[in-house]
């Protein structure tokens, strides 16, 4: 039935009670490790129906089957584990530091045999890389660079080739971009971000339509124990009912702040790929003065995350794992739902004040 509902109302009528007298309207927060014998879920690690509210919700988002995770790196770890041991990996050269460490981990100790690092908006780059390849990596936009990649291309090519497909697909969500419709075969959410919407959680997930995948990540999140725990569940189920409405809020406002930024003299570059609600800005004079700029603002937050009600912004070259391809003076900005001149009058006095 919600097939034919937009995705906005999906958000908020999925994963609910049925409608019958006296039901509940919110999913109930189950807090039991403990299962009578005879029924599933048997037992606390293997299943909770607070996490089916939750990945019955962002599975009707995406159009497959959610596993949420304990974090957002949890998903990802479970998403790397489809590589055979010894296999070969075509990822960006630039997306998430932590993603990026934990590949580089996996080549180092052999579990990965080889790493082929790609620019993913060259197509012509990544199909070259493939051959061989045991799974794809992307993610975009990326982070922090907000390169956009072809992934229907990417993943036609890949199939060919005999890879499987994997979109991080957290800075876009499911009301920008579907991965599944465009040929990606897992997609992995730190949900942590916008899905959850209030820095008030650490969650992650991964979504398939794939039988065979699923069955994979379910067994690995079962036996590697990376299961969420049934109160951050409930709270990021609780976020996603506005998900579409924060989305629309924090991306009309950043599409202004980047044409604002565009033509501001502090400002030396401005990435914004026309979607979502991050926005990447490099200072004319230097990191060092990216680094005052960040400090500078009263009503931005100096802070490592993204995706929340509230704006936040940071020099990501600060984190010693940054790829080195991110410039030194790149200054992240996530754009949240404050009233976009306020955020632009804090922002410019900062960029002023270098």
């Amino acid at each position: 039935m919600h097939e034919d509902w937009t995705l906005a109302t999906r958000s908020v009528a999925l994963g609910r009670p049925a409608h019958e007298p006296g039901a509940p309207v919110n999913p109930p927060l189950e807090l039991s490790s403990t299962y009578v014998a005879g029924a599933d879920p048997g037992y606390g690690r293997v299943g909770n129906r607070t996490w089916d509210a939750l990945e019955q919700t962002l599975g009707g988002l995406e159009g497959g089957r959610c596993l949420a995770f304990a974090s957002g790196m949890a998903a990802v770890a479970a998403a790397l584990s489809l590589v055979p041991r010894g296999g070969v990996v075509v990822a960006p050269d630039g997306a998430y530091n932590t993603t990026l460490s934990l590949l580089e981990a996996l080549a180092a100790d052999g579990s990965v045999r080889e790493l082929r690092r790609v620019d993913p908006a060259d197509t012509d780059a990544v199909v070259a890389a493939l051959p061989g390849a045991d799974l794809v990596w992307l993610e975009s936009p990326t982070n922090p660079l907000l390169e956009v990649a072809d992934l229907s291309a990417i993943a036609a090519a890949a199939h060919d080739a005999g890879a499987i497909v994997v979109c991080d697909n957290t800075f876009a969500t499911p009301i920008v971009q579907r991965p599944l419709e465009l040929g990606v075969d897992v997609i992995v959410h730190s949900v942590t971000k916008y899905l959850a919407g209030h820095s008030d959680v650490v969650l992650g997930a991964v979504v398939t339509d794939r039988r065979e995948l699923g069955e994979r990540l379910h067994a690995h999140r079962t036996l590697h124990g990376a299961i969420p725990g049934p109160h951050e569940t409930w709270l990021a189920l609780r976020g996603m009912r506005t998900l579409a409405l924060r989305v629309e809020r924090a991306t009309a406002s950043a599409a202004e702040l980047a044409r604002r930024l565009g033509e501001h003299p502090s400002v030396s570059r401005v990435r914004y790929p026309g979607l979502g609600a991050i926005v990447s800005i490099e200072i004319a004079a230097g990191a060092e003065a990216a680094d005052r700029v960040c400090r500078a603002t009263r009503l931005w937050t100096h802070a490592t995350s993204l995706g929340g009600v509230e704006s936040l912004l940071e020099r990501r070259r600060r984190h010693a794992n940054e790829p080195v391809v991110v410039p030194e003076d790149l200054v992240r900005l996530s754009v949240g739902i404050e009233d976009v001149e306020d955020l632009w009058r804090d922002l410019d006095q900062a960029l002023r004040s270098v």
